[in-house]
């Protein structure tokens, strides 16, 4: 199983302490944002300790592209109610994508975005208009990720990041992130997972999956809220998550988890250790 979680990278190891906070918590994945996800401040990436990164991830024999790189919050291209925000989310974006290969991962997980006070057609077509005006460098695919459909977000549906990358013009620079609590929040049964990953394929094509975002939820299905849940205490449920984490026709994407800290610590090397077992 590959399988790891969000992990923080800060002063002073920055990449050498994200993967070895993994490590700590026996994963064979991880992610990271590369600077606060609220704000366009970012150490400079020569500080970042990468060298000794790789090293750590060669001596345990994980390959550089299960290190997923989550982009910010504040990145928002289907805005266009506010030209200032749509130009931050390709200016930004493309830094971002610019770090992600300095530091040697591959994906980069996206929110798409909220069209705010426009509407869901305007918000989808900003959003094609701000990614076709980006620069991917080569190599680097950016994850749009499944959403719960809180306020006005895009990409609740799959039929959304469908019609985003049938439309963009790099398209071997996109890809999917598919995060279970959107997925179930957004009313989707992934209990019928095998039928969630024939939609998905008939769709957008299961080789665009490249990561999943294993989370429980707080919500009922179809709440569209967006809370996440520690695995098997939310309406996901173990059973459902364990079977979607084994699931053999996902067996090669990376597996990362977004729960909640219990009692202030990360709860992450406890529910890796429940979700290996068979």
């Amino acid at each position: 199983m590959i399988i790891g979680s969000h992990v923080q990278m800060k002063s002073p190891k920055y990449l050498e302490g994200a993967v070895e906070e993994a490590l700590s918590y026996d994963a064979n994945a991880l992610m990271l944002y590369t600077g606060a996800p609220q704000n366009t401040r970012r150490v400079d990436i020569d500080k970042m300790h990468i060298a000794q990164a790789h090293a750590l991830l060669k001596e345990h024999g994980i390959p550089f592209d299960r290190m997923i790189v989550h982009a910010p919050y504040i990145i928002n291209p289907a805005n266009s109610v506010k030209k200032e925000v749509g130009e931050l989310a390709v200016s930004f974006l493309e830094q971002e994508a610019i770090r992600t290969k300095a530091l040697g991962a591959k994906y980069m997980v996206l929110h798409p975005g909220s069209y705010t006070t426009s509407t869901l057609e305007q918000g989808l077509q900003t959003t094609i208009d701000h990614l076709n005006a980006t620069h991917i460098p080569e190599g680097i695919v950016i994850c749009l990720e499944t959403m719960a459909g809180k306020g006005s977000e895009v990409g609740y549906q799959l039929e959304h990041l469908a019609y985003i990358l049938a439309h963009l013009n790099q398209k071997d620079s996109y890809g999917v992130c598919m995060d279970t609590c959107h997925m179930h929040d957004a009313g989707y049964d992934m209990s019928h997972f095998d039928d969630v990953l024939d939609e998905f394929d008939r769709l957008v094509g299961l080789d665009k999956l490249h990561v999943i975002h294993l989370n429980d939820s707080k919500n009922v299905q179809g709440a569209r809220k967006d809370r996440h849940e520690n695995i098997g205490k939310g309406y996901l449920g173990f059973e459902t998550l364990h079977a979607i984490a084994h699931h053999p026709r996902v067996a090669h994407v990376p597996k990362i988890l977004e729960t909640p800290y219990i009692d202030g610590k990360a709860p992450y090397k406890e529910e890796i250790q429940l979700l290996r077992q068979q």
